[in-house]
C-alpha cells in the first residue's frame, strides 16, 4: 500500500534512474556451453539401473547463467550435479532461456520450444515483470500458462518457482530505485507463495524463499547478476528444495 501510495510521487525520480541505468549498466554475455548435460553421482552406492531424473531450468539471465562465464559455472548444470549428489542418481538438464525475458516471454519461448519429457522444472523468472512495470497479478496469469503448457507437453511432475532476491541490496541499484524494486520483488514473493500454494496446483508447483542470497560481494561484476560463488549455492539451495519433491518410488 505504501508503495503504490509514494510511486507516483517518486515516478520522476524512478524512471529518470531506470533510463540512465540502461545507459551506463554494463552488459554481460549469456555464458558460453551447451544447454543441456548430465549431472553425474559419484556415490559408490548409486543405482546405475535407476532412470536419470530429467530437469529443465527456464527463465530469465539469472536463469541463462549471465554472470558467470561458462555453463560449467553457472545454475543450470550447477544445479543437476547438486541433485544429483542429494538425490544419488543422475540428472540430465535442459536450459531453456533468455536475458530480458518476462513471464508472458518465457511462456511464447516454451511455445515455441519442442521439449522432450521431464520430470522436474525450475522457472526463474519475475525481474523483468517488474522493471517493464508489468503487474504482478498479469505475471501470475502467465505463470499459470506456463504451468499448464509444461504439464501438458512435457508430463513435468513439479516445477519450483523461486522467488525473486533481495533487489534493494544490488549494487548496480541507487536509491530510490533500489527501494522501489525491492518493495515490488517483496510483493511479488507474497503473492506468488499464495498463488504456488493454491489447491488447483499446490500438488505441482512450489514456491521457494531467497531471502539472505543477496550479497553486494557475491554478485557479478555488472553489480546486478549472481556471481559464480552465488551460483554454487543457489544451486545448492534449490536442490535441497527438489530432493524433498522427487517421488523415491519412482524409477
Amino acid at each position: 500500500m505504501v508503495v503504490r501510495l509514494i510511486k507516483p510521487v517518486l515516478a520522476p525520480v524512478l524512471i529518470a534512474q531506470a533510463m540512465r541505468i540502461r545507459k551506463v549498466a554494463l552488459e554481460l554475455p549469456e555464458p558460453s556451453g551447451p544447454r543441456y548435460g548430465l549431472g553425474l553421482c559419484a556415490a559408490a552406492d548409486v543405482d546405475d539401473a535407476s532412470r536419470p531424473l530429467s530437469l529443465l531450468i527456464a527463465g530469465d539471465s539469472s536463469a541463462a547463467g549471465v554472470g558467470a562465464a561458462t555453463q560449467d559455472d553457472a545454475l543450470a548444470s550447477q544445479l543437476a550435479l547438486a541433485l544429483a549428489q542429494r538425490i544419488q542418481r543422475s540428472v540430465h538438464w535442459q536450459l531453456v532461456a533468455e536475458t530480458g525475458l518476462t513471464s508472458a516471454g518465457l511462456l511464447a519461448m516454451l511455445r515455441a520450444e519442442t521439449l522432450p519429457p521431464f520430470d522436474m522444472a525450475v522457472v526463474i523468472i519475475g525481474v523483468n515483470d517488474i522493471t517493464n512495470n508489468i503487474p504482478i497479478a498479469h505475471a501470475l496469469r502467465a505463470r499459470s500458462r506456463i504451468v499448464r503448457l509444461l504439464r501438458a507437453t512435457t508430463g513435468v511432475q513439479h516445477i519450483l518457482f523461486p522467488g525473486l532476491p533481495t533487489v534493494e541490496r544490488f549494487p548496480l541499484l541507487p536509491q530510490p530505485l533500489a527501494w522501489y524494486g525491492g518493495a515490488e520483488a517483496r510483493r511479488n514473493n507474497d503473492l506468488q507463495a499464495r498463488w504456488a500454494s493454491h489447491a488447483r496446483r499446490a500438488d505441482f508447483t512450489s514456491h521457494l524463499p531467497m531471502a539472505g542470497f543477496t550479497h553486494p560481494k557475491l554478485m557479478a561484476e555488472d553489480g546486478f547478476h549472481p556471481s559464480p560463488v552465488l551460483y554454487t549455492m543457489v544451486a545448492a539451495h534449490f536442490a535441497e528444495h527438489l530432493a524433498l519433491k522427487v517421488d523415491p518410488a519412482k524409477p
